[in-house]
């Protein structure tokens, strides 16, 4: 019997696919639900699991080649194919997540929780909430993995033979230079992924009123707090403590008082969100993502440090699905952490505003008439001047500053 290799169905906004790598060659054992190829689009990389046990037959489209929803892409021969032992697979996790009780989807519980609440088989019930209004956040699930025995924590196991792959390089092989030997070059095929981006910062500076403000915070107040409560901090929530989840927690409360750096143009409409999806801009090898920490507003530094770190993992290993990286109403993106002193950073359509972090540098500044030493850090705001007035985007920038230079009161709600 054979059995057909179908490209999955894709997101609403994507048309079509590349195939970018196959962990398996004709003649290979495969298991049902194992990682059989990977396919990239202009958002995320779908890995397609094997529909059935069997023996790879053939192959029907190559890396490089272009796919859509549903079309043929590989063969699978199962008649008299060893029926390999069971392991731990995904579909599980997403039959689990089906099976779970009401209380598992309940209003708040992200899809992050939900998720590895269901991988590892757990009773949502079972679990201490320490969120708003007793939500179940990341942090209280890893902390009750932690205190099982340890028999009962789950063994992740992984296909024997799986061949490594490099996420995030070129489908096709780099051509000879076209030069002379003194002056090599080389040419490769754009990303799916570098297509869009480019698409996309196109369509900003052509389809928006974007301008940029300038302000810059003392970075010292932070850095002492940091620095006082990191190991405790780390011994506690099993996290680093960074600077960019007190920048998400100010963005979340300057967001909250300014609403219109919250909304977005939809056709004639201003759409103002009651609700802070913060996107977080992410470097990977396939190019720039920028993750969504939704209602980030009521975040402790904990749970947005463990989603940042989530979301950087996941960007590294090409995990990143497709809900993890649509929708958003504002985005704050670190050049600081290339050693950037000033940008002006690139609006992401339709949000109305970003926040551009930048190197903190030992400067000289002025207080109370005397000239001191303090860490300063430049922030940018490019705003869309269509629905954001200059007035409103330089305060938005100062309670940013506001909230930095006093992270106390901030964590505080004062």
């Amino acid at each position: 019997m054979t059995v057909e290799v179908k490209v999955p169905e894709l997101p609403e906004s994507v048309s079509d696919g590349v195939v970018v790598g196959w962990h398996k060659q004709p003649g290979d054992t495969i298991r049902r639900d194992e990682a059989l190829v990977d396919i990239e689009t202009d958002k995320v990389v779908l890995e397609v699991p094997a529909p059935r046990n069997g023996v790879l037959e053939k192959i029907l489209l190559n890396d490089g080649d272009t796919v859509v929803a549903q079309q043929v892409i590989g063969l699978i021969a199962t008649d008299g194919a060893a029926e390999p032992a069971p392991v731990a697979v995904p579909a599980q996790a997403a039959a689990a997540m089906d099976a779970l009780p009401a209380s598992a989807s309940a209003p708040g519980m992200g899809p992050a929780v939900r998720k590895l609440i269901a991988e590892h088989e757990l009773d949502p019930e079972s679990i201490r909430g320490s969120g708003k209004g007793g939500r179940v956040t990341r942090p209280d699930v890893l902390e009750f993995l932690k205190s099982r025995p340890a028999a009962a924590q789950p063994t992740e196991v992984k296909p024997a033979g799986s061949p490594a792959v490099t996420p995030g390089l070129p489908a096709v092989t780099p051509g000879l230079p076209e030069a002379d030997e003194d002056r090599p070059q080389k040419r490769v095929p754009m990303s799916r992924l570098r297509a869009r981006i480019a698409e996309r910062l196109l369509h900003a500076t052509q389809g928006t009123a974007m301008l940029t403000t300038f302000n810059e915070v003392n970075m010292q107040p932070v850095m002492e707090m940091r620095a006082r409560y990191k190991d405790e901090f780390e011994k506690v929530h099993g996290v680093r403590l960074g600077f960019m989840s007190f920048f998400v927690r100010a963005a979340a409360e300057a967001l909250k008082r300014h609403p219109d750096i919250n909304a977005s143009i939809d056709g004639d409409d201003i759409v103002y969100h009651g609700f802070c999806d913060i996107g977080v801009a992410i470097s990977s090898e396939r190019g720039l993502v920028v993750p969504i920490l939704r209602n980030a507003e009521y975040m402790s530094l904990a749970e947005i440090e463990t989603y940042i770190m989530e979301f950087s993992t996941r960007a590294r290993d090409n995990k990143l699905e497709m809900e993890d990286i649509t929708g958003g109403t504002f985005t704050i993106s670190n050049g600081g952490v290339f050693g950037s002193m000033l940008s002006t950073p690139i609006l992401n359509p339709p949000q109305s505003a970003i926040l551009g972090m930048h190197k903190i540098q030992d400067r000289p500044v002025a207080e109370d008439g005397q000239v001191v030493i303090r860490p300063i850090m430049y922030l940018a705001l490019t705003y869309d001047h269509r629905i954001v007035d200059g007035k409103s985007a330089v305060t938005f920038l100062a309670t940013i500053k506001e909230l930095l230079e006093d992270p106390a009161s901030m964590l505080l709600d004062i």
